[in-house]
């Protein structure tokens, strides 16, 4: 069943337009009626126009009332919300962009991890943590080993050195023979 029952919706009325002469009609009616308030009464404005009303006070009422506009009854009744933020729009004049910003918390986390990891890696450089000195006692140990391969194998060169030194003088005796 359609919605609006067992007769036809608005959606097959037949439409209504408006002539271009009837708009002009309603466009002259409507300046001859602002011409005739602004003759006779000049600042009353009450029925007419209070937009135009405003921008004759001063600027600074108008200010004021621009910022906070009410709507239904909250003009009548004055009610404070403590957590209601009230937004004021600033001028380009009037903002601070030297002063200093202030960070949000992840921001200034971030910070201090990274100036936390620089300290510790300069105290690592002067082998004052204890990871640095483990890392060169460490190194201490594979430079000994090593020192100690090195001798070990010149001996071993010597020795083979000498060995070789004596049999080839043999080898000479034996072939002049």
């Amino acid at each position: 069943m359609p919605k609006g029952g067992r007769k036809g919706g608005h959606k097959g009325r037949a439409r209504q337009y408006t002539s271009p002469e009837e708009i002009d009609a309603q466009l002259q009616a409507e300046k001859e009626k602002q011409e005739e308030e602004m003759s006779d009464g000049g600042g009353e404005g009450a029925a007419g126009c209070p937009a135009k009303e405003k921008k004759d006070s001063d600027e600074s009422e108008d200010d004021e009332d621009y910022q906070q506009k009410h709507k239904g009854v909250e003009g009548l009744i004055d009610i404070e919300n403590p957590n209601r933020a009230v937004q004021t729009a600033k001028k380009v004049t009037q903002l601070d962009l030297d002063g200093p910003k202030e960070l949000s918390r992840r921001e200034r986390e971030e910070i201090e991890k990274q100036k936390a990891k620089e300290r510790y890696m300069k105290m690592h450089l002067a082998g004052k943590t204890e990871q640095a000195k483990a890392d060169l006692a460490r190194l201490a140990i594979i430079r000994k080993q090593r020192e100690e391969a090195a001798k070990k194998k010149e001996e071993e060169r010597k020795v083979k050195d000498a060995a070789a030194v004596p049999a080839k003088g043999m080898q000479s005796l034996s072939l002049n023979k």
